[in-house]
Protein backbone atom coordinates (compact mmCIF):
# COMPACT_ATOMS: atom_id res chain seq x y z
CA UNK A 1 0.00 0.00 0.00
CA UNK A 2 1.18 3.53 -0.81
CA UNK A 3 -0.11 6.67 0.87
CA UNK A 4 0.61 10.12 -0.53
CA UNK A 5 -0.11 13.11 1.70
CA UNK A 6 -2.32 10.93 3.84
CA UNK A 7 -4.38 9.45 1.00
CA UNK A 8 -4.17 5.87 -0.28
CA UNK A 9 -3.04 6.01 -3.91
CA UNK A 10 -2.23 2.30 -4.34
CA UNK A 11 -3.35 -0.84 -2.53
CA UNK A 12 -2.85 -4.42 -3.68
CA UNK A 13 -3.14 -7.85 -2.06
CA UNK A 14 -1.76 -11.10 -3.37
CA UNK A 15 -1.90 -14.78 -2.48
CA UNK A 16 -4.01 -15.58 0.58
CA UNK A 17 -3.87 -12.06 2.05
CA UNK A 18 -6.72 -9.58 1.67
CA UNK A 19 -7.76 -6.36 3.38
CA UNK A 20 -9.25 -8.29 6.28
CA UNK A 21 -6.15 -10.37 6.91
CA UNK A 22 -3.16 -9.95 9.15
CA UNK A 23 0.47 -10.74 8.43
CA UNK A 24 3.57 -11.25 10.52
CA UNK A 25 5.44 -7.97 10.88
CA UNK A 26 8.55 -9.81 12.07
CA UNK A 27 11.28 -7.28 12.94
CA UNK A 28 9.10 -4.28 12.14
CA UNK A 29 7.96 -5.06 15.69
CA UNK A 30 11.35 -3.79 16.86
CA UNK A 31 10.61 -0.36 15.44
CA UNK A 32 7.40 -0.12 17.45
CA UNK A 33 9.30 -1.14 20.58
CA UNK A 34 11.90 1.52 19.75
CA UNK A 35 9.18 4.08 19.10
CA UNK A 36 7.66 3.45 22.53
CA UNK A 37 11.09 3.84 24.12
CA UNK A 38 11.73 7.11 22.29
CA UNK A 39 8.32 8.39 23.42
CA UNK A 40 9.18 7.62 27.03
CA UNK A 41 12.55 9.36 26.62
CA UNK A 42 10.88 12.49 25.20
CA UNK A 43 8.39 12.52 28.07
CA UNK A 44 11.08 12.08 30.72
CA UNK A 45 9.91 8.66 31.88
CA UNK A 46 12.98 6.88 30.51
CA UNK A 47 16.59 8.12 30.69
CA UNK A 48 18.46 6.84 27.64
CA UNK A 49 21.82 7.72 29.21
CA UNK A 50 21.13 5.61 32.29
CA UNK A 51 22.57 2.12 32.71
CA UNK A 52 20.29 -0.73 31.80
CA UNK A 53 20.52 -1.95 35.38
CA UNK A 54 18.77 1.20 36.60
CA UNK A 55 15.60 -0.32 35.16
CA UNK A 56 16.36 -4.05 35.04
CA UNK A 57 18.81 -4.96 37.81
CA UNK A 58 18.34 -8.63 36.91
CA UNK A 59 20.60 -8.02 33.87
CA UNK A 60 23.59 -6.95 35.97
CA UNK A 61 25.51 -10.18 35.39
CA UNK A 62 24.93 -10.19 31.62
CA UNK A 63 26.51 -8.14 28.82
CA UNK A 64 23.61 -5.70 29.15
CA UNK A 65 24.73 -4.92 32.68
CA UNK A 66 27.47 -2.57 31.45
CA UNK A 67 25.42 -0.97 28.65
CA UNK A 68 23.27 2.15 28.63
CA UNK A 69 19.67 2.26 27.54
CA UNK A 70 20.74 4.13 24.37
CA UNK A 71 23.24 1.40 23.51
CA UNK A 72 20.34 -1.05 23.56
CA UNK A 73 17.96 1.26 21.67
CA UNK A 74 20.45 1.78 18.83
CA UNK A 75 21.94 -1.74 18.93
CA UNK A 76 25.46 -0.57 19.65
CA UNK A 77 25.82 -3.10 22.46
CA UNK A 78 28.84 -5.41 22.25
CA UNK A 79 27.32 -8.88 22.52
CA UNK A 80 28.67 -12.35 21.90
CA UNK A 81 25.57 -13.47 20.01
CA UNK A 82 25.20 -14.85 16.48
CA UNK A 83 22.02 -14.18 14.50
CA UNK A 84 23.01 -16.10 11.38
CA UNK A 85 19.80 -17.95 10.50
CA UNK A 86 21.69 -20.14 8.04
CA UNK A 87 23.88 -21.53 10.85
CA UNK A 88 22.10 -24.26 12.85
CA UNK A 89 24.56 -23.68 15.71
CA UNK A 90 23.92 -19.92 15.91
CA UNK A 91 22.80 -18.42 19.22
CA UNK A 92 19.50 -17.33 17.70
CA UNK A 93 18.32 -20.97 17.74
CA UNK A 94 19.11 -21.39 21.45
CA UNK A 95 17.25 -18.12 21.98
CA UNK A 96 14.29 -19.44 19.99
CA UNK A 97 14.26 -22.65 22.02
CA UNK A 98 14.16 -20.68 25.26
CA UNK A 99 11.39 -18.45 23.93
CA UNK A 100 9.16 -21.16 22.43
CA UNK A 101 5.60 -21.10 23.80
CA UNK A 102 5.42 -24.87 23.36
CA UNK A 103 6.27 -27.25 26.22
CA UNK A 104 10.01 -27.75 26.54
CA UNK A 105 11.20 -31.11 25.20
CA UNK A 106 12.30 -33.83 27.56
CA UNK A 107 15.84 -33.21 28.76
CA UNK A 108 15.84 -29.46 28.02
CA UNK A 109 17.85 -27.67 30.70
CA UNK A 110 18.26 -24.20 29.17
CA UNK A 111 16.61 -20.91 30.12
CA UNK A 112 12.83 -20.65 29.97
CA UNK A 113 11.57 -17.48 28.29
CA UNK A 114 13.01 -14.33 26.78
CA UNK A 115 14.00 -12.67 30.03
CA UNK A 116 15.70 -15.77 31.40
CA UNK A 117 17.76 -16.06 28.23
CA UNK A 118 18.77 -12.38 28.28
CA UNK A 119 20.47 -12.94 31.63
CA UNK A 120 22.84 -15.44 29.95
CA UNK A 121 24.08 -13.17 27.12
CA UNK A 122 27.79 -12.41 27.36
CA UNK A 123 29.78 -9.53 25.93
CA UNK A 124 32.41 -9.17 23.25
CA UNK A 125 34.10 -5.78 22.82
CA UNK A 126 33.15 -2.29 23.92
CA UNK A 127 29.61 -0.92 23.94
CA UNK A 128 29.05 2.00 21.61
CA UNK A 129 31.85 1.14 19.19
CA UNK A 130 29.88 -0.59 16.45
CA UNK A 131 26.36 -1.39 15.33
CA UNK A 132 25.39 -5.06 15.58
CA UNK A 133 21.92 -6.22 14.63
CA UNK A 134 20.86 -8.65 17.36
CA UNK A 135 17.25 -9.33 18.28
CA UNK A 136 18.10 -9.82 21.95
CA UNK A 137 18.52 -6.03 22.15
CA UNK A 138 14.86 -5.55 21.27
CA UNK A 139 13.66 -7.89 23.97
CA UNK A 140 15.97 -6.25 26.48
CA UNK A 141 14.45 -2.94 25.43
CA UNK A 142 10.97 -4.39 25.83
CA UNK A 143 11.89 -5.31 29.40
CA UNK A 144 13.30 -1.82 30.03
CA UNK A 145 10.22 -0.11 28.57
CA UNK A 146 7.92 -2.30 30.63
CA UNK A 147 9.80 -1.46 33.81
CA UNK A 148 9.92 2.27 33.06
CA UNK A 149 6.23 2.49 32.14
CA UNK A 150 4.84 -0.08 34.54
CA UNK A 151 3.04 -1.81 31.66
CA UNK A 152 3.61 -4.80 29.41
CA UNK A 153 4.85 -3.76 25.98
CA UNK A 154 1.51 -4.93 24.52
CA UNK A 155 -0.50 -2.83 26.97
CA UNK A 156 1.62 0.24 26.30
CA UNK A 157 1.41 -0.15 22.52
CA UNK A 158 -2.34 -0.60 22.73
CA UNK A 159 -2.96 2.30 25.10
CA UNK A 160 -0.61 4.83 23.53
CA UNK A 161 -0.88 4.00 19.82
CA UNK A 162 -3.19 1.28 18.55
CA UNK A 163 -6.40 2.19 20.37
CA UNK A 164 -5.97 5.89 19.52
CA UNK A 165 -4.93 5.89 15.85
CA UNK A 166 -8.22 4.72 14.33
CA UNK A 167 -7.06 1.15 13.72
CA UNK A 168 -9.36 -1.06 11.64
CA UNK A 169 -8.24 -4.28 13.30
CA UNK A 170 -6.79 -5.52 16.53
CA UNK A 171 -3.17 -6.54 16.28
CA UNK A 172 -1.65 -9.35 18.30
CA UNK A 173 1.75 -10.32 19.68
CA UNK A 174 3.22 -13.78 20.13
CA UNK A 175 4.52 -14.64 23.59
CA UNK A 176 6.98 -17.06 25.15
CA UNK A 177 6.05 -20.00 27.37
CA UNK A 178 5.46 -17.79 30.41
CA UNK A 179 3.50 -15.09 28.56
CA UNK A 180 6.18 -12.46 27.84
CA UNK A 181 5.44 -10.58 24.58
CA UNK A 182 8.02 -10.94 21.80
CA UNK A 183 9.13 -7.30 21.53
CA UNK A 184 11.67 -8.21 18.87
CA UNK A 185 9.39 -9.73 16.26
CA UNK A 186 6.03 -10.94 17.54
CA UNK A 187 3.55 -8.47 16.00
CA UNK A 188 0.96 -9.42 13.39
CA UNK A 189 -1.30 -6.73 11.93
CA UNK A 190 -3.24 -5.59 8.88
CA UNK A 191 -1.71 -3.65 6.01
CA UNK A 192 -3.81 -0.53 6.48
CA UNK A 193 -3.07 -0.28 10.19
CA UNK A 194 0.66 -0.54 9.51
CA UNK A 195 0.07 2.28 7.02
CA UNK A 196 -1.40 4.29 9.87
CA UNK A 197 1.81 3.72 11.84
CA UNK A 198 3.81 5.08 8.90
CA UNK A 199 1.51 8.09 8.54
CA UNK A 200 1.78 8.76 12.26
CA UNK A 201 5.56 8.85 11.88
CA UNK A 202 5.42 11.04 8.78
CA UNK A 203 3.13 13.54 10.53
CA UNK A 204 5.26 13.81 13.65
CA UNK A 205 2.98 12.01 16.10
CA UNK A 206 -0.36 13.39 14.87
CA UNK A 207 -3.13 11.33 13.28
CA UNK A 208 -6.78 12.19 12.76
CA UNK A 209 -6.13 15.62 14.25
CA UNK A 210 -4.97 14.07 17.54
CA UNK A 211 -1.42 14.20 18.88
CA UNK A 212 -0.32 10.83 20.22
CA UNK A 213 3.28 11.72 21.09
CA UNK A 214 5.68 14.69 20.88
CA UNK A 215 6.97 15.72 17.44
CA UNK A 216 10.54 15.46 18.70
CA UNK A 217 10.17 11.68 18.79
CA UNK A 218 10.02 11.28 15.02
CA UNK A 219 12.53 14.09 14.54
CA UNK A 220 15.07 12.18 16.63
CA UNK A 221 14.44 8.94 14.79
CA UNK A 222 14.61 10.55 11.34
CA UNK A 223 17.89 12.26 12.26
CA UNK A 224 19.45 8.83 12.58
CA UNK A 225 22.10 7.28 14.75
CA UNK A 226 25.88 6.88 14.65
CA UNK A 227 26.76 6.44 10.97
CA UNK A 228 30.37 5.50 11.69
CA UNK A 229 29.26 2.75 14.08
CA UNK A 230 26.73 1.53 11.52
CA UNK A 231 29.33 1.41 8.74
CA UNK A 232 31.36 -1.14 10.72
CA UNK A 233 28.55 -3.67 10.29
CA UNK A 234 29.20 -3.79 6.54
CA UNK A 235 25.69 -3.49 5.12
CA UNK A 236 26.55 -3.20 1.43
CA UNK A 237 23.00 -2.37 0.36
CA UNK A 238 22.64 0.43 2.94
CA UNK A 239 25.70 2.65 2.38
CA UNK A 240 25.75 5.76 4.53
CA UNK A 241 22.87 4.49 6.65
CA UNK A 242 22.36 4.36 10.39
CA UNK A 243 20.07 2.89 13.04
CA UNK A 244 18.14 4.88 15.61
CA UNK A 245 15.61 3.58 18.15
CA UNK A 246 15.31 0.41 16.07
CA UNK A 247 14.46 2.25 12.82
CA UNK A 248 16.67 2.02 9.73
CA UNK A 249 17.66 5.50 8.51
CA UNK A 250 18.91 5.85 4.92
CA UNK A 251 20.26 9.43 5.03
CA UNK A 252 19.26 9.90 1.40
CA UNK A 253 18.19 13.19 -0.17
CA UNK A 254 14.57 12.57 0.83
CA UNK A 255 15.32 11.86 4.49
CA UNK A 256 13.74 8.39 4.25
CA UNK A 257 13.71 5.86 7.07
CA UNK A 258 12.01 2.51 7.60
CA UNK A 259 10.86 -0.32 9.80
CA UNK A 260 12.06 -3.56 8.24
CA UNK A 261 11.26 -7.25 8.66
CA UNK A 262 13.57 -10.13 7.84
CA UNK A 263 11.43 -11.50 5.01
CA UNK A 264 10.91 -8.20 3.18
CA UNK A 265 8.26 -6.52 5.35
CA UNK A 266 8.60 -2.73 5.25
CA UNK A 267 7.12 0.52 6.49
CA UNK A 268 9.02 3.06 4.37
CA UNK A 269 8.57 6.73 5.28
CA UNK A 270 9.70 9.39 2.77
CA UNK A 271 9.21 12.90 4.20
CA UNK A 272 10.24 14.77 1.04
CA UNK A 273 7.64 12.95 -1.04
CA UNK A 274 4.99 12.94 1.68
CA UNK A 275 4.88 9.19 1.09
CA UNK A 276 4.34 6.12 3.23
CA UNK A 277 4.85 2.74 1.57
CA UNK A 278 3.97 -0.49 3.37
CA UNK A 279 4.85 -3.93 2.09
CA UNK A 280 3.98 -7.26 3.69
CA UNK A 281 6.10 -10.07 2.33
CA UNK A 282 7.25 -13.64 2.87
CA UNK A 283 10.49 -13.69 0.89
CA UNK A 284 11.93 -17.19 1.41
CA UNK A 285 15.41 -16.10 2.51
CA UNK A 286 15.87 -14.65 5.99
CA UNK A 287 17.54 -11.39 5.04
CA UNK A 288 16.91 -8.26 3.00
CA UNK A 289 20.30 -8.03 1.27
CA UNK A 290 19.07 -10.06 -1.72
CA UNK A 291 16.01 -7.87 -2.36
CA UNK A 292 17.27 -4.41 -1.35
CA UNK A 293 18.93 -3.79 -4.75
CA UNK A 294 15.47 -4.04 -6.35
CA UNK A 295 13.20 -2.83 -3.55
CA UNK A 296 15.00 0.32 -2.41
CA UNK A 297 15.38 1.85 -5.91
CA UNK A 298 11.71 0.99 -6.54
CA UNK A 299 10.66 2.87 -3.40
CA UNK A 300 12.78 5.83 -4.49
CA UNK A 301 11.26 5.76 -7.96
CA UNK A 302 7.74 5.91 -6.54
CA UNK A 303 8.75 8.79 -4.28
CA UNK A 304 10.27 10.65 -7.23
CA UNK A 305 7.04 10.17 -9.17
CA UNK A 306 4.91 11.48 -6.31
CA UNK A 307 7.00 14.56 -5.53
CA UNK A 308 5.23 17.62 -6.84
CA UNK A 309 1.93 15.85 -7.51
Amino acid sequence: MILHRGRIVYERYAGCLDAGGQHAAMSMTKSLTGLLAEILVAEGTLDDAAPVTAYVPELEGSAFGTATVRHVMDMTTALDFSEDYADPEADIWAYSAAASPLPKPEGYDGPDGYFAYLRTVRGSGAHGAAFGYKTVNSDALGWIVSRASGQEITELLSGRIWSRMGAEQSAYMTVDGIGTPFAGGGLSAGLRDLGRIGQLMLDGGVIGGQRLFPAEVTARIAAGGDRAAFAKAGYGTLPGGSYRAMWWVFHNANGAYAARGVHGQTIYVDPAAGMVLVRLASFPSAGNAAIDPISLPAYQAVADYLIGR
